[in-house]
């Protein structure tokens, strides 16, 4: 199982678009000191996630969330979960 998800931080008030096989390590690894983007912030919470059967699958919803380029568009899909 693949998962596509969207955390925000509080801190920094914003939202990250992910895909992963294993949501609760990765949203742990978020939360910790490292020198990626969400690293800037400890409080990253998961907002909304949705299963995909292939890692493909995952990575292409991914990347279609992330062209919207549009913060509106990403609390819409929130919203509705």
């Amino acid at each position: 199982m693949f998962f596509t998800y969207i955390l925000y931080s509080a801190i920094l008030d914003t939202y990250y678009v992910g895909s992963t096989s294993n949501l609760d390590e990765r949203i742990k690894k978020h939360n910790t000191n490292h020198k990626g983007f969400t690293g800037k912030a400890p409080d990253w919470v998961i907002k909304w996630a949705e299963k995909h059967s292939s890692k493909e699958e995952a990575g292409r919803r991914e990347r279609q969330i992330k062209a919207w380029k549009s913060r509106k568009m990403i609390e819409q899909l929130v919203a509705k979960q």
